[in-house]
């Protein structure tokens, strides 16, 4: 089912005052987001308001997610820009259009769930590779020189830096390192504050003060404008269906990336990826009638939400119909905004995108890992964002495959082998589980393993057999850590036995066998962890008494 349904409804009368709350702060957020991505695009602020406006409301009311936020995001504007150049504004809304229906397409053949395949390294290279693009395109505007002509971000940057070279404007770098800096501070300072919106009106009201020369966002509209479609050429579609395909296949996947992200930082969520790929698509269909530029799910506006404490659709809404009284109310005062501190912002954003620890870990975990996430990054900064996933996904499957052959092998075993199967189902009766891996933990595994793992019910302790797992990559290792600590999380005490050297390392790059074997839960073998848990259990009086246990 696509359509909203009794549940939906049921979920936003639930928490009001907590979702209402959760939506005015995300608002706040993402106002000078929205201004930033419209200005970045080419298409102006006003675009980038009305797409958060539209694309929100839709996408909140039809996604597939109860906590995702939707608007104008850096990712999409890193695609839009070379189509502007091309082929102006109106080439832009077109694009958006088909692209809706291409996603309204796409949800109605199921292919929501293909995303999982994606593999880690892929996701955190092209998030890398697009945090450096926005910053490159934020260049001229935060030097205060007019944007150079070209398509190739490096090449524009380079050039804007040399027009600053020959005719220094040091107010509006001044403006946009000092908003940059701000929101850079804040956020580990105080991470709850709007630190973007108060150092954004700060700057404002400074410029207008003082009487600063520097390029302002110019007037907006007040209200958005009527619905409609003259800006559609019906003969420069074929010519624009490739960048329309580009656009849903991004919007797709950053959509999907960011309901999976909001899943795991809650417990008792889970997106439809099938109904969130209708609801984009609707919102893409719709958003290019009043101006506004394609638009995609947002991961950062979306963790603001869940951290605030959203629980249904309604704090979504809520975002989008606070930014619409702002536009209503308040368009005067974001006219005199400098572009220079909204350089800053969408600076500062571009930093923060680039999660080092992520980085790190997954270049320590292997090597195939490392290689596969630096020409990801590579591709997006050099081609573009979809031949770059392209290319990752292309270069995982060889990887992933050449890991699989290199660790097949050859044994002759007896036909009778023992094993633990029948006292695993006595343990399901006393409140403990069994998992045993056979075979490689790598990429397009991993997810389905999530999945099942974290559907398990009514136990206390997971025991996670690992002696048989004969491959495991950067995505294996992630998805492992993200389940243990979702089990954690529902109080449920996960063990781990058996595993192997090699894996071990893969692990241990992100933390995971560190810390479970100072908290006495990383065991050799799977006897020794079913005792430690039969005596957890006696301790908290879940058992009567403490059997012995047979090794098998």
């Amino acid at each position: 089912m696509l359509l909203p349904g009794p549940a939906d409804w049921t979920a936003m009368r639930r928490q009001p005052r907590r979702d209402l709350l959760a939506g005015l702060t995300v608002a706040v957020v993402a106002l000078p987001l929205a201004l930033g991505f419209g200005v970045s695009s080419g298409l102006g602020a006003a675009a980038g308001l009305a797409t958060a406006i539209v694309a929100g409301a839709a996408a909140a009311l039809l996604g597939g997610s109860n906590l995702q936020v939707s608007g104008p995001t850096g990712a999409m504007t890193v695609v839009l820009v070379p189509i502007v150049h091309r082929f102006g504004p109106g080439g832009v809304l077109t694009v958006g259009l088909i692209a809706g229906v291409l996603l309204v397409a796409l949800a109605l053949a199921r292919a929501g769930r293909y995303v999982r395949y994606v593999p880690a390294p892929v996701v955190e290279g092209f998030t890398a590779g697009i945090a450096a693009v926005i910053f490159l395109q934020q260049v001229p505007a935060a030097l205060g020189v007019a944007t150079p002509e070209g398509e190739k971000v490096t090449v524009v940057a380079w050039h804007a830096i040399t027009d600053f070279a020959a005719h220094p404007r040091w107010t509006a770098l001044g403006l946009a390192l000092g908003v940059a800096a701000v929101m850079l501070i804040g956020a580990r300072w105080r991470p709850a504050v709007p630190f973007s919106l108060l150092a954004v009106a700060t700057v404002t009201v400074v410029a207008v003060i003082t009487h600063l020369e520097v390029a302002r966002i110019g007037a907006l509209p007040a209200t958005l404008p009527a619905p409609s479609l003259d800006f559609l050429n019906p003969a420069a579609v074929p010519m624009l269906l490739t960048s329309a395909v580009a656009v849903a296949a991004l919007a797709a996947l950053e959509s999907l990336l960011s309901a999976t992200v909001a899943d795991g930082m809650t417990v008792g969520q889970r997106h439809d990826p099938d109904r969130e790929l209708f609801g984009q698509g609707v919102a893409n269909l719709v958003t290019p009638l009043f101006g506004g530029v394609p638009a995609t799910a947002a991961i950062a506006r979306t963790a603001v939400n869940v951290r605030t404490g959203a629980g249904s659709r309604l704090a979504a809404l809520t975002h989008a119909l606070v930014l619409a009284v702002i536009m209503l109310a308040a368009a005067p005062l974001v006219a005199h905004i400098p572009l220079a501190a909204l350089a800053g912002v969408l600076l500062a954003t571009a930093i923060r995108m680039v999660e080092v620890g992520s980085l790190l870990a997954l270049a320590r975990s292997t090597r195939s890992d490392a290689v596969l996430m630096v020409l990801t990054a590579a591709a997006t900064l050099v081609l573009d964002l979809i031949a770059a996933v392209g290319i990752g996904l292309v270069l995982a499957a060889f990887l992933a495959v050449r890991k699989i052959a290199r660790s097949a092998t050859l044994e002759q075993v007896p036909l009778d082998v023992a094993d633990h199967h029948a006292e695993e189902a006595a343990l399901l009766a006393e409140h403990i589980v069994a998992y045993r891996f056979d075979g490689p933990l790598f990429f397009a595994a991993a997810h389905r393993f999530l999945l099942e793992l974290t559907e398990v019910a009514d136990v206390r302790v997971v025991i996670l057999r690992m002696s048989r797992v004969s491959a495991l990559d950067g995505t294996g290792a992630v998805v492992l850590r993200d389940a243990i600590e979702r089990l954690e999380h529902r109080g449920i005490t996960v063990y781990l036995s058996g595993m192997r050297p090699e894996h071990e390392r893969a692990l241990a790059a992100i933390g995971v066998p560190q810390r479970l074997r100072s908290q006495g839960r990383m065991f050799d073998d799977t006897p020794a962890a079913i005792t430690a848990a039969r005596t957890l259990l006696h301790q908290a009086g879940v058992l009567a008494a403490e059997p012995v246990l047979k090794a098998a």
